[in-house]
């Protein structure tokens, strides 16, 4: 696994755990597990709930874990290309994602909005209107173009105009609505921060060897 704490990868075993049952009530069973990373040292811990359903023919059981040392999404973080303001409200959408899908979808909206003004140069505008203005452009992978225009389509713009006109606003949201933006963020990450990036640091070697070979740099 990966630590969530230096994220330096270890090998992970039953014997790696060490488990502790703390009770179980009407919605389940509850255990704490935990473990040591080796690299860094700190504690990783686990709230696991197991439920029993009882199907026609046998039980079935299922089982959800949660991390509570250190607070985990189970998401990536950020690319480091990705300026740190917008890296911050990522990570906090990630973070209360689980407690509060509200919450994040708010700050998902906001960090989408940002990255439209701030990346694709679109007018300071509604966020409707700013994706209608990046899409008509068609500078975006199709399959970019169709996941931003879900935004609105998922967060049902029509109906709660507050979600396109305060993007910060804290509303109810449509089921899978704040992962999406999620998602939706992590694609234009990697387009508008992560490639460009990639594609310098390459453009970069090769103007050394043309240098070395007495020959132009690529402008």
């Amino acid at each position: 696994m990966k630590c969530p704490h230096c994220l330096v990868t270890f090998h992970e075993g039953e014997e790696t755990w060490e488990s502790s049952g703390i009770g179980t009530d009407q919605d389940g069973s509850w255990s704490v597990e935990s473990t040591e990373c080796p690299a860094c040292s700190r504690v990783i811990a686990r709230l696991i709930r197991a439920r029993v359903a009882y199907g026609s023919h046998f039980p079935m059981t299922s089982t959800t874990s949660e991390y509570i040392r250190p607070r985990n999404s189970g998401r990536p973080p950020a690319p480091t290309d990705v300026p740190n303001a917008m890296r911050v409200d990522y990570k906090q959408a990630c973070l209360v994602l689980a407690d509060s899908p509200k919450a994040s979808a708010a700050l998902s909206r906001r960090t989408l909005q940002v990255l439209l003004r701030d990346r694709a140069g679109v007018k300071h505008r509604n966020l409707n209107d700013e994706i209608d203005e990046v899409l008509g452009r068609n500078t975006l992978p199709s399959h970019l173009s169709e996941a931003i225009d879900a935004v609105r389509v998922i967060g049902n713009f029509a109906a709660h105009p507050i979600k396109s006109a305060n993007t910060s606003e804290i509303v109810d949201v449509e089921p899978g609505e704040a992962e999406w933006l999620l998602d939706v963020l992590e694609g234009l990450f990697d387009f508008y921060f992560v490639q460009p990036a990639v594609l310098q640091s390459k453009r970069d070697a090769l103007n050394v060897k043309l240098a070395d070979a007495g020959k132009p740099p690529l402008k």
